[in-house]
C-alpha cells in the first residue's frame, strides 16, 4: 500500500517504472560516499593486499555509495579530505 506521506517515486512499484534496476544500482556510484570506522582485525574483507596491522587498530575506508572500498586512512580527517578532493557528496551512516 502507498504511503501518503511518502512521495509518490518512493513507492517501490511506481520507482520501477522510472528506472531499471541496474539505474538504481548505480545511483550515486562516483559521486556519493561515505567513511566507515574499521577495526584491523576487519580489513582483509575489503582490503585483502593490506600488510599485517595491530589487531586494536582503527583505520577509516572511504567507501562508494555502493560500498566499493576507495581508499583507506589512519584518520577519518584525511578520509574526509581525501572525499572532498575527489569533489565526492558526503552521505551521513546512522
Amino acid at each position: 500500500m502507498h504511503d501518503p506521506n511518502s512521495p509518490a517515486w518512493a513507492d517501490r512499484i511506481q520507482l520501477s517504472e522510472f528506472m531499471s534496476v541496474d539505474e538504481l544500482t548505480e545511483l550515486g556510484t562516483g559521486d556519493v560516499a561515505y567513511i566507515k570506522a574499521i577495526k584491523a582485525s576487519d580489513l582483509r574483507e575489503m582490503f585483502p593486499e593490506v600488510p599485517p596491522l595491530h589487531d586494536n587498530m582503527t583505520l577509516y575506508a572511504l567507501l562508494n555509495a555502493d560500498g566499493t572500498p576507495i581508499l583507506l586512512a589512519d584518520s577519518r580527517e584525511a578520509a574526509v579530505a581525501n572525499a572532498f578532493e575527489a569533489d565526492l557528496e558526503m552521505a551521513s551512516l546512522h
